[in-house]
């Protein structure tokens, strides 16, 4: 593997850092720039379709929409595909922050402390000192 072949992950972050840059840019805008951008580089490589950072911020189930259509770009070496599927991942990430807000704050489907909570707290309360516990509990309703 060459030491400048992106993965599907790259070019994801690469889409986001584009929409922060301009969130006004439409999905065809950005499809040309990263186009332009990754024509002619190396595809990437199939093993590793999965975005990490998105299991953070959408299920399953919507972010990873784009990723048969990005793989089938890679098989057929076709920058149009791979970059239509991480930009529909990207979509689909972005409208369920959109309507739902972050992932587990608007509905008990999405929850991922669900069954874990009780444990969490217990294992908390007893390894983290109680100053240190009462910071993280406030931090982390600020963020909701």
């Amino acid at each position: 593997m060459s030491t400048n072949q992106p993965t599907i992950a790259d070019i994801f972050r690469r889409a986001q850092a584009l929409r922060r840059e301009n969130p006004q840019l439409s999905y065809k805008d950005l499809r040309a720039r990263l186009l332009d951008e990754y024509r002619g580089a190396p595809f990437p490589p199939p093993d590793k379709l999965a975005i990490p950072e998105q299991d953070a911020r959408a299920p399953e189930e919507d972010w990873s929409a784009g990723l048969p259509i990005a793989l089938r770009g890679i098989q057929r070496q076709d920058w149009g595909e791979i970059i239509d599927g991480v930009l529909m991942s990207l979509e689909q990430t972005e409208r369920y922050e959109r309507e739902r807000g972050p992932l587990g704050s608007a509905d008990r489907w999405h929850d991922r402390s669900k069954g874990i909570r009780r444990a969490l707290e217990q294992g908390l309360s007893k390894w983290m000192p109680a100053d240190l516990l009462a910071a993280a509990e406030r931090a982390g309703r600020r963020d909701r």
